[in-house]
């Protein structure tokens, strides 16, 4: 890379503000990863059930449709204060399970407990990152922001999985969790440096009738989204890729290192840790290709994506499958960049919020597709399932690409713009 493609790619940390963000957000991402990677493995181990483990991984997602309701409160006290009370409340949980763990008191149940409660509050955590990044960062700086911030939480996938195997494998939950607690306190205390940005006017109009207006902007986002063709395949994208193809490298993933690849927590951390290595490498190479026809490569990477699960879920040695999901993870990286490039472009700029609020939404076929895989696994086997997954996916994604054909693949169709 020249010094002037780094000193622009560096321009962000310029504002003093992204430099205690930015390491804030990575401490909480990683955090979550080892978090997501520890859990998962507990349950299963504890439990022996796949269908727990499914139900795990599917609490963590049911604060996804509240969202909107906590970007409220974070429009009325600001951005980065809630964001302080969250990872502060992200500390307590976490000092809860560490506490329990070490005095030999932890279960199953109140794992899922203080699961579900994290997870009532966790959805909305990179939402309102990016809402507070745009608040801090000069408009000429935010593209170059929320791409570095996207590259380092894939890092943090990769570093998170591979330390949280680690640890656990040698020191056990509940030292792992003095780790956990530790990440969150410092975390919160970096966010608690920011300045609190400044409130225009049009923010203190969105306090006063926000409350009202809530349900009411809600679903003139919809109705918004569900007109536009492009945005619509975008969004229906997002849904399949939660709905088929996530719940086979997410929450399935310690019952695929155990059962399928008879490995341990290290295992796991490789596994977990090759798919967030496919990702960051998507990420990067986005970041420094340009002119792509954004459109067809969402098409393209999405069906590339269900190809490589097809192939995942038929491979039983841990090196082939590593390989497989470090270009699944370069697939799925370049989808959903793809998707969430054609919402941002095509979107009318007062609309953006409340679209990318549906984007958010949609992320609740992750724990529909992780629950009936949970089941499916019992009644017909993981083979069965993935591939019937997989399958489902590539062919869904075929009949968006030919449902949308005129607004997706022409080259001079707006989604498609250079």
């Amino acid at each position: 890379m020249s010094a002037a493609a780094r000193r622009s790619a560096l321009a962000p940390f310029r504002i003093r503000n992204y430099r205690f963000q930015w390491p804030s957000d990575l401490l909480t991402s990683w955090a979550f990863e080892i978090e997501t990677l520890v859990l998962g493995w507990y349950i299963l181990v504890e439990t022996g059930s796949v269908l727990l483990l499914t139900v795990l991984a599917s609490l963590q997602y049911v604060g996804t449709l509240i969202a909107p309701v906590l970007g409220m409160v974070g429009d009325r006290i600001g951005h980065r204060d809630l964001l302080v009370v969250l990872r502060l409340t992200y500390t307590v949980l976490a000092s809860t399970i560490m506490a329990l763990a070490l005095t030999g008191h932890l279960a199953p149940l109140k794992v899922m407990i203080i699961v579900t409660i994290m997870g009532l509050i966790r959805s909305s955590d990179l939402g309102l990152r990016s809402a507070l990044l745009a608040d801090i960062m000069p408009s000429e700086l935010l593209v170059g922001a929320i791409s570095l911030s996207r590259t380092t939480q894939d890092s943090a996938r990769i570093a998170g999985a591979l330390t949280g195997a680690g640890l656990f494998a040698t020191f056990g939950i509940g030292k792992v969790y003095v780790v956990i607690a530790c990440l969150y306190v410092v975390a919160a205390g970096l966010m608690f440096c920011l300045t609190r940005p400044a409130k225009s006017a049009e923010h203190r109009l969105v306090e006063s009738h926000s409350g009202s207006r809530l349900l009411r902007d809600l679903r003139e986002g919809i109705v918004y989204s569900w007109n536009g063709p492009a945005m619509l395949a975008a969004l229906c994208v997002a849904f399949l890729a939660n709905l088929t193809a996530f719940p086979l490298t997410n929450g399935l993933l310690p019952y695929i290192a155990r059962d399928i690849f008879h490995t341990d927590q290290t295992g796991l951390g490789y596994l977990s840790a090759s798919f967030a290595l496919g990702s960051l490498i998507g990420s990067v190479t986005l970041s420094l290709v340009s002119g792509l026809r954004i459109a067809r490569l969402l098409i393209g990477a999405t069906l590339a994506w269900y190809t490589l699960l097809l192939v995942f879920v038929e491979i039983r040695t841990i090196p082939v499958a590593m390989a497989c999901l470090v270009l699944a993870g370069i697939a799925q990286s370049m989808s959903m960049i793809s998707a969430a490039v054609i919402l941002m472009r095509t979107a009318s700029a007062h609309l953006r919020g409340r679209v990318m609020g549906v984007r958010m939404m949609v992320i609740y076929g992750l724990p529909i597709g992780l629950l009936a895989a949970g089941s499916l696994i019992d009644l017909i086997g993981y083979s069965a399932t993935g591939s019937l997954y997989a399958a489902a996916g590539f062919i869904a994604m075929l009949a968006i690409a030919i449902r949308w054909r005129a607004d997706l693949w022409p080259v001079h169709a707006p989604a498609n713009a250079r």
